[in-house]
């Protein structure tokens, strides 16, 4: 039978992947590539997740790599903004593609009946790839050619089915812009890696699997499907089987991973973490009770999509967290801290001491910082 791991310790395997338990000792630019990207909703979130997880990050380093094209952004998992390497951007885009398709069908399926979307997609490749567009600007180019349908919509098949990244300023820190598209082609000055055949679609679909794995696992197929937006990959798992260990969870069911991926102890210590919103932490597995409590959940996501910056305790979501930025009236940056029940002393001290630390990182130049713990 295979070994049954419980909570704990599936939610110290998840940091020992995550690099939460200690900082990783890799660049940025290899720690995006570990993680298969961070989420990118937002413009701050990458910068602190990176922080979160490396030891001597500076907002500095993230925006060299954005600037010289090491990495970019653009909608990959789930159909969100992922900011990833320039390698992975190639190859799992193409994979990825279907994911994108039924997004699109789902949000604007009825807004596109009649539409000739090669047509409009290869008029959109000419509009980005003559200079980077923001989508109201590609909205309002072709609005008047397709007058039938929402210029909103139009904008979206592009980003549907353009590999469309976002160029700088977009993404940088303290000094990001309107998110102005181009193709991943012609920004790279490479195609994208196409699938040569389905036996190597497979092979990449395989490879997809063991990746998520080294940064996700233990995991089951339906967490696999969870964090990609692909779906069907239980043949991919089958046939890597072989290769894989077996294990299963308290509820019985069947979880896969790398044999030689730590699996530290469930009562391994885990230090108090600042995640950063949208944090794929969160987002990549079916059941997300490994790190969020489910009676927390609700505070965290919110009914429109907005996944707030958490505060790990002994591993597990325990708070909420917001940066105040400094103003023209007030030379002074806050942290205000939420925890959901009382902390003892000893986490409170580190929570404050975690915070005082991302202040010290986000907000270098107010002279006044604070920490405020908000009633729970």
């Amino acid at each position: 039978m295979p070994e049954v791991l419980d909570r704990r310790a599936l939610n110290r395997a998840l940091l020992a992947r995550q690099h939460l338990l200690a900082p990783a000792a890799m660049t940025p630019q290899q720690l995006i590539g570990h993680l298969v990207g961070l989420q990118a909703q937002a413009v701050d979130p990458p910068f602190y997740g990176l922080w979160s997880r490396l030891a001597d990050f500076t907002p500095v380093q993230l925006g060299e790599l954005l600037e010289r094209r090491a990495v970019v952004r653009l909608g990959l998992q789930r159909g969100t903004i992922h900011l990833v390497t320039a390698e992975d951007c190639l190859t799992l885009r193409p994979l990825l593609q279907g994911v994108l398709d039924q997004g699109l069908r789902g949000a604007f399926g009825r807004r596109l009946a009649g539409l000739d979307l090669a047509a409009l997609t290869e008029r959109g490749r000419r509009l980005v790839e003559e200079r980077p567009r923001t989508f109201q600007e590609l909205g309002a180019l072709l609005g008047p050619e397709y007058p039938e349908h929402d210029p909103a919509a139009l904008a979206q098949v592009l980003r549907a089915r353009l590999a469309l990244v976002q160029v700088p300023p977009r993404g940088l820190w303290r000094n990001s812009g309107a998110a102005a598209h181009t193709t991943a082609e012609q920004w790279l000055g490479r195609p994208l890696a196409e699938p040569a055949d389905p036996a190597d679609l497979a092979a990449r679909r395989e490879e997809l699997v063991l990746r998520y794995l080294a940064a996700f696992g233990p995991a089951s197929v339906a967490d696999l499907q969870k964090w990609s937006g692909l779906t069907r990959l239980s043949a991919e798992v089958r046939r890597l089987r072989p290769r894989l260990a077996e294990f299963r969870d308290e509820a019985g069911r069947p979880l896969h991973d790398l044999p030689e991926a730590p699996r530290p102890a469930g009562g391994t210590p885990a230090p108090v973490r600042l995640l950063a919103p949208f944090d794929n932490l969160l987002l990549s597995h079916a059941d997300r009770t490994r790190v969020l409590p489910e009676a927390h959940r609700p505070r965290v996501m919110t009914q429109n999509g907005i996944v707030l910056g958490t505060l790990l305790v002994d591993g597990f979501v325990a708070g909420i967290w917001e940066l105040v930025r400094p103003t023209a009236r007030a030379e002074e940056a806050t942290v205000a801290v939420r925890p959901f029940a009382p902390l003892d002393r000893a986490a409170r001290t580190a929570a404050e001491q975690e915070a005082r630390r991302l202040l010290a990182f986000a907000e270098p130049q107010v002279s006044r910082a604070r920490v405020r713990f908000d009633a729970p």
